[in-house]
């Protein structure tokens, strides 16, 4: 388990198959919802170029970025298919009293 837990927002905040960009310390983090009420959460940019994942498309438990079109699974950061080959490094979430909590190693 996590030694640090941020809270990035409410629960309301972010719709069901949606993601919000969340900036900590030097970092970019994307947090998603999904159709099932499910919480994740991964780097905030695409391994390929970079790009701010949370301006992109959410469906089905994949993340598409806006740049190239690079699909990964949120639920575990993998890659997907050209043009990504890396995979995104996921981090915990927990739901506490409305609130979305980021699980980020000391």
């Amino acid at each position: 388990m996590s030694d640090q837990w941020v809270d990035v927002c409410a629960v309301d905040d972010i719709d069901e198959e949606d993601v919000l960009r969340f900036d900590h310390g030097q970092s970019t983090y994307a947090v998603y919802r999904s159709a099932d009420d499910e919480f994740f959460a991964t780097d905030g940019l695409c391994t390929h170029e970079k790009i701010h994942l949370a301006d992109g498309l959410v469906m089905d438990h994949v993340i598409e970025c806006p740049k190239h079109n690079g699909r990964f699974d949120y639920r575990s950061g993998k890659a997907l298919g050209a043009p990504v080959c890396v995979n995104l490094k996921t981090y915990p979430v927990r739901v506490e009293a409305g609130r979305v909590y980021l699980g980020l190693g000391a």
